[in-house]
């Protein structure tokens, strides 16, 4: 791989990774543009660090809360102390929770999916047909920003729907950040937390999926080149930017203006193949 290539590729994916629009179905069209056909385990799992650092840089203040609330209840429960109270009124240690349910369907889905991950990333067709499905969901969306009460609950079973939805999300062309947020704004909840709860639920998806990748490259030889370490750095950077910018439009009611450019690319990548 070129340096320019892999510096593009790195801003590909920092930029895909948050927008709602696909970072690996845009890796996977990235990648066959360059006709790049050999495995980039190491190259991979370096660039999904890099926007894994930004999920980390911009939420540092609500994973330094769980953490401390995580750590002040495993404190109390191995000393036999009272922790019932904790669980009832610690928002953060409540959050922690949500995280770690919403987690477990999506690693079941993804080591599901993982076993036919030849024919999901070497298929433009089904890049293409999602990245419509993907747009579509985000249309939908619209319909939901100010759907939610400040009173709805948000437990279990809210968590493990958008887990799945996560796992879903494995399939590229289907945007994990545009899927996991509108489910959580379809089934009630405020546009900030839907948005919060989902980049905070990709931290163990990010980490685990690079854990599992880990063990091919140590097979393959890890090789950490000047083109990884400029990539990593750019998807980082970008992945930041991107990321600051997702969330002015949560905010603000615009994250569905991504539809049309999904439905744009998606639409040509079938032309594409038809002609």
């Amino acid at each position: 791989m070129e340096l320019h290539q892999g510096i593009i590729l790195g801003i590909l994916q920092g930029l895909t990774e948050f927008l709602p629009v696909s970072s690996s179905g845009h890796l996977v069209l990235g990648q066959i543009f360059f006709g790049i056909t050999q495995s980039q385990l190491t190259f991979d799992i370096s660039v999904h660090m890099g926007t894994l650092l930004a999920v980390l840089v911009v939420y540092s203040s609500d994973i330094s809360a769980m953490l401390s609330s995580l750590f002040g209840f495993f404190s109390k429960a191995i000393s036999f102390k009272p922790v019932s109270h904790l669980i009832n009124e610690d928002k953060n240690l409540q959050l922690a929770g949500l995280i770690v349910i919403g987690s477990i369907p999506t690693a079941f889905i993804g080591l599901v999916l993982k076993q036919f991950e030849h024919v999901l990333f070497t298929s433009e067709v089904l890049v293409g047909a999602m990245l419509i499905l993907t747009g579509t969901i985000l249309w939908v969306s619209r319909n939901y920003y100010f759907s939610g009460n400040k009173n709805t609950e948000f437990g279990i079973k809210k968590a493990t729907f958008i887990g799945i939805s996560q796992g879903v999300a494995v399939i590229p062309g289907i945007s994990r950040s545009g899927t996991t947020i509108a489910v959580g704004m379809f089934l009630g909840l405020d546009r900030h937390m839907a948005a919060k709860f989902s980049f905070l639920l990709s931290i163990p998806a990010i980490v685990g999926a690079q854990i599992l990748s880990i063990k091919d490259t140590m097979e393959g030889g890890i090789a950490i080149d000047p083109v990884t370490i400029y990539a990593t750095i750019a998807s980082f950077i970008t992945g930041l930017i991107a990321l600051k910018l997702l969330l002015k439009l949560v905010h603000s009611g615009r994250f569905h203006l991504f539809a049309p450019y999904c439905w744009l690319v998606g639409s040509l990548v079938l032309l594409s193949k038809i002609f």
